[in-house]
């Protein structure tokens, strides 16, 4: 499970790193988008990849290696709200680029 995980955070960060060297405006947000989605699985992963294993600890003498760890998942809910409206706010800037240039380039001139 651990490969499958790396390897998919690898795609994720290696597909963004190539959308963020393209030129037109709206794949650069979607690879900043691919990228945070990889972070977002990196810090979940930080919390120990468990099944079945509740994020909770129970009152008393416990044995940690039986629980996840909550801390990344609270904190990964909070990256992907914020991501959210990061996201929003570029596509919000896109569009009016776009209305002040009239074109979707990054630099907002398009090579002939």
């Amino acid at each position: 499970m651990e490969l499958m995980l790396a390897i998919g955070i690898g795609v994720l960060i290696g597909s963004g790193v190539w959308l963020l060297l393209r030129t037109r405006t709206f794949q650069v947000i979607i690879g900043l988008s691919l990228i945070a989605y990889g972070v977002n699985l990196f810090i979940f992963s930080m919390g120990r990849l468990k099944t079945n294993a509740a994020p909770i600890l129970e009152s008393g003498a416990v044995d940690p290696s039986r629980y996840a760890d909550p801390v990344p998942q609270a904190l990964v809910l909070t990256a992907i709200v914020i991501g959210f409206a990061t996201t929003a706010l570029f596509l919000v800037v896109l569009l009016a680029s776009r209305g002040l240039t009239g074109s979707d380039h990054v630099d907002g001139t398009e090579s002939k």
